[in-house]
């Protein structure tokens, strides 16, 4: 099908209470994670570390749920958030290291606060008006999500855990109240 546009806001999609924040947890201490990736390149590795140590360092009981998404471009599907909704209590996401995928990462965050989930979004410091954008797209100003410098992708594996390591206390704070 020739001239098809895809459109990374998820159309007309409706999002219930998309401004409002899920109520947050007085810490992470016994909270089950789930970690939502997009593909990229370093995204599994650093959302894998970040899971880690919210367990290792701030109390979680353990990630129960890793699931990729099928296109970092488009918002995350109803049955990934409902899926999400039954088996975690916080959810970290991303990694936007790229328009598209900035904007899809926080389209994902408002998604999963409205069903009920703290969310945690990662976006590389490059795309924070492709990012903020959605977030204003999406019924959600001023949504919060963390930002890391850019990019992401051609860090090593060790590149990737201190990445990680810096992160994690943000991502805690960002799930708690």
């Amino acid at each position: 099908m020739p001239n098809v546009i895809l459109d990374p806001t998820g159309g007309a999609r409706a999002v219930a209470a998309a401004g409002q924040r899920a109520p947050r947890r007085a810490d992470l201490a016994g909270a089950r994670i789930g970690l939502l990736e997009n593909t990229k390149h370093n995204a599994d590795l650093l959302l894998a570390e970040v899971g880690r140590l919210l367990v290792a360092e701030h109390g979680a009981a353990e990630v129960v749920l890793v699931k990729t998404k099928t296109a970092f471009a488009l918002p995350a599907a109803d049955e990934l958030i409902a899926e999400f909704a039954q088996a975690c209590d916080v959810v970290v996401t991303g990694v936007g290291d790229c328009g598209s995928c900035s904007a899809s990462a926080v389209a994902d965050g408002v998604l999963l606060e409205a069903a009920g989930l703290p969310a945690a979004v990662i976006c590389s410091d490059a795309f924070v008006a492709t990012a903020d954008a959605m977030a204003q797209l999406r019924g959600a100003p001023g949504y919060r999500y963390l930002t890391t410098a850019h990019p992401v992708a051609i860090l090593d594996a060790d590149g990737v855990r201190a990445r990680a390591k810096n992160l994690a206390p943000a991502v805690a704070a960002l799930l708690t109240s």
